[in-house]
């Protein structure tokens, strides 16, 4: 099941596709039948992005119904076996498949992953010793070979969305990376490459300035570097620094930061107004949007061609009111 949304948050992305686990869109193909369908993800995601469903273990011929199977053994190196008949072993056939997918998601801009999953778990699987013990601190098979074979891909569980800062953080990191691929399939060139830096200065520095200034001094370097090695390490420090949640604190330093650019602006009476909004927002009084938003109407009437192309701003679709509980 695909969902052939049409992207018209920013335009030169096209279609963002995110694989998705497939019992997560509704599809029947539980171990027991069932699906695990996610309304977020339909009803809100579904406008915005184009889903690939996976389900590993029906692709390598297990039925719907199924035998339930468990990882057993090593951590590091499960074994996928039955739940109630450890005669089952779907290792080999489950391993093969997820190393050869996994090197074949090229056109994919995340993924969402079914939680506790044995071949989906993104962290905190249930891994069952010899005896029996079980431990959450396995990976699923799929999973594991997904983000081993796709590094920089963002990558999230469904339970893990309803934490308002994580859902926010992850849907920001699938449009970098969106963007970065937009790039790559464009031509990287060295004028590309500055400019990508450039619109994403404001988001990089509410999640950590040091890293900001860190990326600056190594672009500084691209007339004594080859560029697809500096642009390979360069897009590897971002998607890592990205990880990280961007805290309040930094937001209110990013904000204050946009303030500066209309204190010539603005009248003192509507400074004040700005002042006070973000400090409401540092406070935890109002949500990120408001102060975002009032940021916004300013600029509108005072244009700023820099501020106008920064990532911050409008890091994704407003409809899916992501800062609207930050």
């Amino acid at each position: 099941m695909l969902n052939h949304a049409q992207n018209t948050f920013e335009s030169g992305l096209g279609q963002v596709r995110l694989g998705v686990s497939a019992c997560l869109l509704g599809a029947k193909v539980r171990f027991d039948g069932g699906h695990k369908r996610n309304r977020f993800l339909i009803e809100e995601l579904g406008s915005h992005f184009e889903f690939v469903p996976f389900c590993p273990e029906v692709a390598i011929g297990m039925g719907t119904p199924r035998p339930s199977i468990r990882l057993v053994g090593d951590v590091e190196a499960p074994r996928a076996l039955g739940t109630r008949d450890d005669g089952l072993d779907v290792t080999d056939a489950l391993q093969a498949y997820s190393d050869n997918r996994a090197r074949r998601l090229q056109g994919l801009s995340g993924f969402i992953f079914k939680k506790d999953s044995p071949s989906c778990g993104m962290a905190r699987v249930k891994v069952y010793s010899e005896k029996g013990m079980p431990q959450r601190d396995g990976v699923g098979i799929f999973a594991r070979a997904v983000q081993q074979a796709n590094p920089l891909l963002p990558v999230e569980e469904e339970g893990r969305l309803n934490d308002s800062v994580l859902r926010e953080n992850f849907v920001s990191r699938v449009f970098v990376y969106a963007r970065w691929q937009a790039l790559r399939q464009q031509g990287l060139s060295k004028k590309g490459l500055l400019d990508f830096h450039t619109r994403h200065k404001l988001l990089l520095m509410a999640h950590s300035p040091v890293a900001y200034r860190e990326l600056g001094r190594s672009l500084a370097q691209l007339d004594h570097a080859t560029l697809d090695e500096l642009a390979d390490g360069y897009i590897e420090r971002v998607m890592q620094v990205l990880k990280t949640p961007a805290s309040r604190k930094r937001h209110v330093n990013v904000l204050q930061h946009l303030l500066g650019y209309l204190r010539k602006h603005v009248d003192a009476a509507n400074r004040a107004d700005l002042v006070g909004v973000i400090d409401d927002y540092r406070r935890g009084m109002v949500p990120l949007v408001v102060p975002v938003t009032l940021l916004q109407h300013h600029f509108h009437s005072n244009p700023h061609p820099w501020i106008s192309r920064q990532v911050y701003m409008k890091p994704h679709p407003r409809e899916l009111m992501l800062r609207n509980t930050l």
